[in-house]
């Protein structure tokens, strides 16, 4: 009995308010990457006052665009664990490039990189906000905010002019600039936003 007592607490002390679960771009390191990590330190900054936690998805990111789908299986995975370990904690998610992909995948829109596992739709409540960055889904027409009922609401897409993968573009300098041009302080603000709408 003692040691269940004991074990409570330390499960309780791991429990974030916000968790952040962000997908690094193609040929990034392990990581929050270029992007990711400028949005999870504005958020942090935005969130003044409550606990945040950041998981970065462990995938490949590959260049040859085949490791989205197990990169959003992670995702989902991770998001499921947390869930259920931490019921008050809430989630924002996000990704950058193909980790843009692994995010879509994981809310469950179907793309052309590939399959994974989906968080079911029972958690998505839980989930304050989604914010991408460079998401190749726009070269085909698509959307979050178009196509998810269950997250276009909530969601937030960058995609700067000339960017060869989301706007099919020619400027890859575009595609690079998402982490100091205003872009992930922005998302930082919505995501903020809407974790306090959540309560």
């Amino acid at each position: 009995m003692g040691i269940g007592l004991a074990a409570a607490p330390a499960r309780a002390a791991t429990c974030s308010d916000v968790d952040i679960v962000f997908a690094r771009g193609t040929g990034e390191a392990p990581g929050l990457g270029i992007t990711g990590t400028p949005f999870v330190n504005s958020l942090r900054q935005n969130l003044g006052g409550t606990t945040v936690s950041s998981y970065a998805v462990n995938y490949a990111a590959d260049f040859a665009q085949t490791s989205a789908g197990p990169g959003a299986t992670d995702m989902t995975r991770h998001v499921v664990s947390v869930a259920a370990s931490c019921p008050d904690t809430t989630f924002v998610l996000g990704g950058y490039s193909q980790g843009g992909s692994v995010t879509d995948i994981s809310i469950g829109i179907r793309t052309l990189l590939g399959s994974g596992e989906t968080i079911p739709t029972s958690l998505a409540p839980r989930v304050a906000a989604v914010v991408v960055f460079g998401n190749p889904l726009a070269l085909y027409g698509q959307r979050i905010t178009t196509v998810s009922p269950l997250y276009g609401p909530k969601a937030r897409e960058y995609c700067n002019l000339g960017d060869p993968v989301c706007a099919g573009g020619f400027n890859i300098y575009a595609h690079l600039t998402y982490g100091f041009d205003g872009s992930t302080a922005g998302g930082a603000s919505f995501a903020a936003a809407r974790v306090r709408a959540l309560g």
